[in-house]
């Protein structure tokens, strides 16, 4: 059996689902976060393993480790392509297909022999890094992966040297670490120019821009309508993002990182609580605000009998005020004359449950986090005890902690196919709440409920269908699973079958009511959360000021 080193500059979804992949096929496997020499000679120290494999590790490989043991390296571009910002180039130079490669490591970056490539599509319309990261590349990685680990069991087979590879995408080339001088723009160019350039920074690094008086980091934009102001004008805010007018158009940005002049370390947080700095010279509050236009992340439609309540929040953090805009929109699409509401996300995470960011930045971080707590509580609750309609949760991206407890009150739980699933609190010092004391035992038993939130280990959809967490697992192809989610809602919206779900579901209530009312599981949790935020017994404020700032 291939015992499978995984070194990760960072245990991400990617990562995860890559591990539970391997695993799901017989492999043993073991993930180690490094970042230098001395990091990866102490991973590699045990030796319980026979094969390394490096998902687009961003620390060079040293020779006396890839000489001892066959190390493959996962590269977020096609063949021949090279270099540590491949996809940011890909994206601000509009390449309509991309790749991904596994070669292995050698004394020259990127430019090993060849195990195994895939090309794909990107997406027609203008996508985010981090979502073209999640989606397409993360599919071709996992795929590239599962090949090149076959084929070092293969008695015979070598890889490919790269002069000697095929290069199916012509335009693959040796490309230097993108700097923000090739990411800098004007705001009187078109805005179509800033949101490319902008989306392809955005995660990391940002792109940095002149803002009223100001520099900052902006990230999350998209383009709206054109207006008469000067470009650069702060022209309108809509919930926390603001509007800037550009050559042609407008740039909405959702979210910003003040670029400090002493060069002190800034949050990324809402555009609109980071130009409210003094040192921007802005108004914000004062700034008109626009009820539409084309920055929405909560969006309702509705087919027939069936209603989609669609959100996303950027990297999957629901902050006090986005949970209490989603609690309205869910009771919206709940009175609405529909037998079934499905509650979905649309973007690469489904949701990683309370904002980090905002409570770190809080004049008072507890208060903040009880306050974020109560409000994601009071959307579980919405989904629960809703009995008007058949309420379906489909896990569209990944999702962690409060995120994965957030729809376990629906009626049918559903995901894409490899989606990746973070159920525990415990690596962030908090015992957790989204009344999920009431709804996973009811969902994977008890003794399972107690393993995923204190083992702290994901699973993937296919696994949390085994052990009954999900109801329906579907395509992971998008364009497949959007059909094929609609088609299921519409099978529940059958009268008949409707009408039932929904009759037991209030007996069902009534009934848990008698034995322990919701509110006791409530109080249970914030009893625990209390302790967690106000007197950080499990050092929630180290941990959360750590991984805000990666330190």
């Amino acid at each position: 059996m291939q015992r499978v080193l995984f070194l990760v500059s960072a245990n991400n979804g990617l990562t995860q689902r890559a591990a539970l992949t391997l695993r799901d096929a017989g492999y043993s496997v073991r993930t180690a976060v490094v970042d230098d020499d001395t990091s990866i000679k102490r991973a590699v120290a045990p030796g319980d393993f026979n094969l390394i494999v490096c998902p687009f590790l961003k620390a060079r490989i040293p020779a006396e480790v890839y000489q001892k043991w066959p190390t493959i390296i996962i590269h977020p571009g096609p063949i021949g392509d090279r270099g540590p910002s491949s996809l940011d180039w890909a994206i601000t130079e509009s390449e309509p297909r991309w790749g991904v490669t596994a070669l292995s490591a050698v004394e020259e970056m990127d430019a090993g022999p060849i195990w195994a490539w895939r090309t794909f599509d990107m997406p027609t319309h203008l996508m985010r890094k981090t979502a073209v990261y999640n989606g397409p590349t993360a599919d071709a990685a996992i795929e590239c992966i599962v090949e090149a680990v076959a084929k070092v069991a293969q008695a015979g087979f070598e890889p490919t040297p790269l002069s000697l590879a095929t290069r199916p995408i012509k335009s693959a080339t040796v490309r230097p670490l993108m700097k923000q001088a090739d990411r800098a723009f004007d705001w009187a160019e078109p805005a179509s120019t800033i949101v490319r350039r902008i989306a392809a920074g955005d995660g990391f690094p940002g792109v940095l821009t002149n803002i009223g008086q100001g520099r900052a980091f902006v990230y999350d934009a998209r383009i709206d309508e054109s207006s008469e102001a000067e470009p650069g004008t702060v022209l309108s805010r809509r919930h926390h993002a603001v509007r800037i007018a550009a050559g042609e158009g407008s740039v909405w940005i959702g979210y910003a990182r003040a670029k400090h002049q002493d060069g002190g370390k800034a949050l990324k947080l809402p555009a609109t609580a980071v130009l409210n700095a003094p040192e921007f010279g802005l108004d914000i509050d004062e700034l008109p605000v626009e009820r539409t236009g084309a920055y929405r992340n909560i969006g309702y439609q509705r087919d027939g009998d069936v209603g989609y309540l669609t959100f996303d929040f950027y990297n999957g953090a629901m902050s006090t005020t986005q949970c209490n805009r989603l609690l309205r929109a869910f009771a919206y699409a709940a009175a609405q004359d529909t037998r079934v509401l499905v509650l979905r996300g649309d973007g690469p995470y489904f949701s990683n449950g309370i904002h980090l960011g905002t409570i770190e930045a809080a004049a008072n971080p507890a208060a903040e986090g009880w306050a974020n707590i109560k409000a994601i509580n009071a959307v579980c609750r919405a989904i629960i005890t809703c009995t008007n309609q058949v309420v379906i949760g489909a896990f569209t991206g990944n999702a962690g902690a409060g995120g994965v407890m957030l729809p376990l009150g629906a009626d049918v739980l559903t995901a894409r196919a490899d989606t990746v699933l973070n159920p525990h609190y415990a690596t962030m010092g908090l015992f957790g709440s989204e009344l999920h004391t009431y709804t996973l035992p009811r969902r994977v038993g008890t003794q399972m409920a107690r393993r995923l939130t204190t083992d702290c280990l994901p699973i993937n959809a296919s696994g949390a269908r085994d052990i009954g967490l999900l109801d329906e697992v579907g395509p992971r192809e998008q364009a497949a699973f959007d059909p094929w989610l609609a088609e299921l809602a519409h099978e529940y919206a059958s009268e008949h079958r409707a009408t039932k779900i929904m009759n037991d579901k209030a007996a069902r209530l009534t009934e848990d009511a008698e034995m322990k009312p919701l509110d006791a599981y409530e109080h249970f949790e914030l009893g625990h959360m209390v302790q967690d935020m106000f007197e950080d017994r499990h050092g929630f404020a180290d941990k959360r000021h750590r991984f805000i700032y990666k330190l």
